[in-house]
């Protein structure tokens, strides 16, 4: 619709590069524009739509909801949300959790909560260690403690008490560490830096820093987190190795708002009333949709049928690099957290694919994420591949 197009850039601010599609709806994996055009979506709304659309049960336990009770603010007990926390902290090593509604006010909040632990311990524990090329967000103390200064450019000051160390590099975190460290953040695999997974000496080491110099150890599983990875959470796979706390948001409630950070029990009077607090956060309508997304994701199966599609889609990539060595330089990533890297810019492969009717974001320069609906099935997945397979006979 062009007077949609119009609208938008006539009202909202210009802050997005936007393809140019306008979508009305979908339906399972597929999304619709307002011309009946088919696309097969491999990016979930930057891994938030992890049910995929119009799933029938999510539509259900919502329109149940709706007349019911949408706010009453956190001065008050809900039911949607005491059962959401109970569902989250039954499956997880965490005691406690507090409800926000994005993944950078979760992050915010885990700042927060280190800072107070630190200042528990010492007025000068308060610097937070996070990671070169990570991403946490764009508000302005998630944007400093985001690696990435091509973000932060015309901004400053950022936030004060942020250094950066290396992905994977055991020595350089080592030299960051002293006294005044009250938290290392980082994701378990950085997802807007072109899905780079950090390896499990280096989540070990950090782990053990982090109990020497009396620091928490916070993951990031804003984008890894609920499913995407094949688990639950992502720091499940690096076990016995755990952190102090993680951040959660984007697919936690299958395309509503929600964002959440939990705590090990040791932790949990860190923060006390008073000190944080969210209008929304843990809101009816939103809580019902997480508890009954995490319904869907832990019954029996559910991530083993997702790995084994995860395996098949990579091993069908692998054979895309094995034919086009030159365009395909390296395939990264667990479950359906995906990147592929290129010999050409990330935009010009997607602006291909969306042509082929395909959706794909990038990660970093010339890595692209393919991060669809963990309820995909093995033939869509094909239809990507072979789409890919297509492209790139064409522009090699």
């Amino acid at each position: 619709m062009d007077d949609i197009k119009d609208l938008t850039k006539k009202y909202i601010l210009n802050t997005y590069n936007r393809f140019d599609l306008v979508f009305e709806k979908g339906d399972g994996v597929w999304l619709f524009t307002d011309k009946e055009e088919k696309f097969l979506d491999m990016a979930s709304g930057i891994a938030v739509s992890a049910l995929g659309y119009n799933n029938k049960r999510l539509i259900n336990s919502l329109s149940a909801q709706l007349p019911k009770l949408l706010h009453t603010s956190n001065y008050f007990y809900n039911i949607p949300s005491a059962k959401l926390a109970e569902k989250l902290i039954e499956n997880t090593t965490f005691s406690k959790v507090f409800f926000c509604n994005s993944g950078a006010e979760a992050n915010e909040g885990a700042i927060k909560f280190a800072r107070k632990y630190g200042h528990s311990i010492s007025e000068k524990k308060y610097n937070i260690i996070t990671l070169k090329d990570s991403f946490h967000g764009r508000t302005i103390t998630a944007l400093s403690a985001t690696g990435q200064t091509k973000y932060q450019k015309g901004f400053e000051p950022m936030t004060p008490g942020f250094d950066y160390a290396t992905p994977n590099d055991i020595k350089d975190l080592e030299d960051k560490f002293n006294d005044t460290i009250a938290a290392l953040i980082v994701e378990p695999i950085q997802g807007e830096a072109g899905v780079i997974p950090l390896n499990k000496d280096f989540l070990k080491r950090a782990r053990e820093l982090c109990d020497k110099y009396n620091s928490l150890l916070i993951y990031d599983e804003v984008q890894t987190g609920v499913g995407r990875t094949g688990k639950l959470f992502a720091y499940q796979h690096f076990l016995p190795i755990e952190p102090d706390a993680i951040t959660v948001a984007k697919g936690l409630a299958a395309g509503l708002p929600i964002g959440c950070f939990m705590v090990k029990d040791k932790y949990k009077n860190v923060l006390v009333p008073g000190e944080h607090a969210s209008t929304f956060g843990g809101n009816p309508l939103s809580a019902t949709a997480a508890l009954t997304e995490l319904d869907i994701m832990l019954t029996e199966g559910f991530f083993e049928q997702l790995l084994e599609k995860s395996q098949f889609f990579i091993e069908e990539l692998s054979k895309l690099k094995e034919k086009f060595p030159k365009m395909i330089l390296d395939i990264r990533g667990i479950g359906f957290l995906i990147g592929v890297e290129f010999s050409k810019p990330a935009r010009e492969i997607i602006s291909h694919l969306i042509n082929n009717n395909v959706i794909a974001i990038p990660a970093g320069d010339n890595t692209i994420r393919f991060i669809p609906p963990l309820v995909i099935k093995g033939a869509e997945l094909k239809i990507a591949i072979n789409t890919l397979e297509k492209i790139l006979q064409e522009i090699t």
